[in-house]
């Protein structure tokens, strides 16, 4: 913790990858492993443009239940932690693998969304997006305002799209240019995102990992937290008055 607080406050751009299990500990679950079943169904069964296809009604179900369940987490110390770190580093850019908002909800600006906003619409047709945080939204998936023959879809990456581009240029510029790499809560193995990792090591960024379980890229990392989110993050960012 010495060594990691020295590179935090040392750092001219911190970036900070954060995954699912970021999200886990305001008890959002994390929809891969046993906390992916929903009525008999895995998320990678319903959060594919196919199964939006064929049955929109039941995944826009599955978004609505998501929502209400997001509606009702609040961010931990973690996130506050991080909002600190953006207010003292010189430059500081989160990118997270999560749709939450809840980055957001404690102030944090400097924002890449690689999966999108759960909080957004997007209509099939003609991409228009537009922000909405009724829970529930209606029953049914809505229609487009512009094209009424159109559904409107969640405003997230699925399974076998591709990321956004603005928004992945923009977390490659980030790790390219960053002085500490600070990985929270991610398994390291959903790609794209986790080959940002290996990117920040290539670019000789300093690199932490903060998570209860080791993972893949555990050894290519310069320092290992083991631990909770919401107390190695608020213990990091003390270095910071």
């Amino acid at each position: 913790m010495i060594q990691a607080r020295k590179w935090l406050r040392d750092a001219e751009h911190v970036v900070v990858l954060t995954g699912a299990g970021m999200s886990a500990e305001s008890g959002i679950p994390t929809f891969r492993g046993p906390d992916g079943i929903w009525k008999q169904f895995r998320a990678e069964e319903l959060a594919t443009p196919q199964a939006f296809a064929s049955r929109p009604n039941l995944v826009w179900e599955w978004y609505n239940w998501r929502r209400e369940l997001i509606a009702k987490a609040e961010p931990h110390a973690g996130h506050q932690a991080l909002a600190h770190m953006e207010a003292c580093a010189p430059n500081f850019t989160l990118i997270t693998q999560n749709v939450d908002g809840l980055e957001e909800r404690v102030g944090i600006r400097n924002l890449v969304r690689l999966h999108g906003d759960i909080w957004e619409t997007v209509c099939t047709r003609c991409g228009e997006r537009r922000r909405n945080h009724d829970v529930p939204l209606s029953s049914m998936p809505p229609h487009c305002f512009c094209h009424p023959e159109a559904l409107l879809r969640p405003g997230v990456v699925w399974y076998g799209e591709a990321l956004p581009s603005s928004a992945w240029d923009r977390a490659v510029h980030a790790v390219e240019h960053a002085d500490l790499l600070l990985v929270v809560g991610t398994s390291a193995v959903v790609y794209p995102a986790s080959s940002l990792i290996t990117l920040g090591i290539r670019h000789g960024a300093h690199t932490i990992e903060v998570n209860p379980q080791s993972t893949p890229l555990s050894n290519d990392m310069d320092l290992r937290l083991a631990g909770a989110a919401s107390s190695i993050l608020p213990s990091l960012a003390s270095v910071f008055p």
